[in-house]
């Protein structure tokens, strides 16, 4: 593992928190507040390719390997989460199905829509009785003709409210009549296909989180993705990647928070001398620069395994884990430095507080992390 980034690692940090200073953080604050999905933002967004990360150049992606492309939504993140969220979903879990199980022309369709950023995707699997548990959705897609009818709700899908294209989990007959699920290329034309209002969430609130509703929502046969009964291989596989991204965003509001405490730190003055004097406040600080260090040399890691095409589940499930679990004490401890001012939404910090909280939960929460985890330990042979 390079512990020294390369030159072409430095120049995408560079670009991207550039763009992150100059267009994220003069809006952060009131998109939050207001539940803006700033779509002139985004537009500027599509320029850079950041909805085609790790899509291969002749569908007009990027083709960026996986630590550059983390890189990209930790610095995205590190200003304002909830477009970081919005970038990570799109390319994590909604494109990369497509790259690892779409057929020929599904690639031809929908790659270079996604990659340009013309479409935005989402991807629907949990539902009121289908959360940790996804084998109990309850999303129903019946064979009809050469269409599936499909029936069900699904709620808190990110990117819901604004999605083009949505990656739809539904339950599906096999021949031996053993209901399994699948996957189906839902576009918001379709007739059938309808959305909830806007969630009122604690955190990542300028991300368009919506429910999604399928009322005898007729999709055409060939938008299945891979064969019927593929629901589980897909969604598996799909949530290791997308781990990967949120860690990747959990690892970048980190960064800010302990940024934003060094300078309040050095600012702040009581007992006539800044704060930054005072050694607990010192303590702190190293403890929040070296979790965050931990965090994302875990992370580059699990990327590093999966450009190379080795097994990397376990990986991004621990650096899920540790990157949420790091977000969350460091913007705790943020907001232990700035006191009472830590409180008020006047500081990023209290944004940073929200967000961080979710990215323990969502693609899998951290009780599903060590699940994971353990499962993969156990599973090793003895040495």
């Amino acid at each position: 593992m390079q512990f020294n980034p390369c030159m072409k690692h430095k120049l995408i940090r560079a670009s991207a928190r550039h763009f992150a200073e100059t267009e994220l953080a003069p809006i952060a604050a009131e998109i939050d507040q207001h539940r803006i999905f700033p779509r002139d933002v985004i537009a500027r967004m599509r320029q850079l390719n950041y909805f085609g990360l790790q899509v291969p150049a002749h569908y007009g992606g990027a083709a960026l390997d996986s630590i550059s492309a983390a890189i990209v939504v930790e610095e995205l993140s590190r200003v304002c989460a909830a477009i970081g969220l919005c970038v990570t979903v799109h390319n994590g879990v909604a494109v990369y199905p497509f790259l690892q199980f779409a057929d020929d022309r599904q690639k031809e369709k929908y790659l270079f829509r996604l990659a340009s950023g013309e479409d935005i995707g989402a991807f629907s699997l949990t539902e009121a009785n289908a959360g940790s548990d996804a084998g109990s959705v309850e999303t129903t897609a019946v064979r009809n003709g050469g269409s599936y009818i499909l029936n069900g709700t699904k709620i808190f899908v990110t990117n819901g409210g604004v999605c083009n294209i949505a990656l739809i989990f539904a339950l599906t007959s096999l021949p031996d009549a053993k209901l399994q699920s699948s996957v189906f290329i839902v576009e918001d034309g379709f007739e059938g296909f309808l959305r909830g209002e806007l969630e009122d969430l604690c955190g990542m609130r300028a991300n368009p989180v919506s429910s999604l509703f399928f009322e005898d929502c007729r999709v055409p046969e060939e938008n299945l993705l891979g064969k019927p009964g593929d629901g589980m291989k897909i969604g598996l596989s799909t949530l290791d990647n997308g781990r990967i991204g949120v860690a990747a965003q959990a690892l970048g509001i980190a960064q800010g928070a302990m940024e934003a405490s060094v300078k309040y730190a050095r600012e702040r003055q009581q007992f006539k001398k800044p704060i930054a004097s005072q050694q607990t406040i010192q303590n702190y600080i190293a403890d929040m620069a070296t979790e965050t260090m931990a965090a994302r040399l875990m992370l580059y890691r699990a990327c590093e395994l999966k450009d190379a095409g080795a097994p990397f589940g376990c990986e991004a499930s621990m650096a899920k884990l540790y990157c949420s679990s790091v977000a969350s004490k460091v913007t705790s401890l943020a907001v232990q430095i700035h006191g009472g001012y830590g409180y008020s939404k006047e500081y990023d910090v209290e944004r940073y507080f929200r967000d961080a909280k979710v990215t323990e939960i969502y693609e899998g929460t951290s009780e599903i992390q060590r699940m994971v985890i353990a499962r993969s330990i156990l599973s090793q042979p003895i040495l």
